[in-house]
């Protein structure tokens, strides 16, 4: 499973809703096990952006699709990171030349 960081915004529609961010969370939970992606974490945060998640997902393909079905709901805007770990990144660095 490829492995994505996604950092959110509320929008103005999710702010106005705040009290069920919670519930919508947990709907994007089950959301994204249609399009085999997997809710690891999801954290609320201060600073720059409101909410953080980890995830894991079968490919870009259906990490995009899910992505674009969250921003479609209008409560969030938010940016996908590709994230490596420690074995991948060895590796990408093997192949440098």
């Amino acid at each position: 499973m490829t492995r994505y960081l996604v950092l959110a915004n509320f929008t103005d529609q999710g702010i106005r809703n705040v009290k069920d961010t919670t519930k919508r969370a947990a709907a994007v939970r089950e959301m994204g096990a249609q399009f085999g992606v997997q809710m690891k974490d999801i954290y609320w945060t201060l600073g720059a952006y409101d909410i953080a998640l980890v995830l894991e997902a079968p490919d870009d393909a259906a990490m995009t699709a899910f992505g674009l079905s969250i921003g479609a709901l209008g409560n969030v805007r938010t940016q996908t990171l590709r994230a490596f770990n420690a074995d991948e990144m060895q590796g990408i660095l093997g192949k440098m030349r």
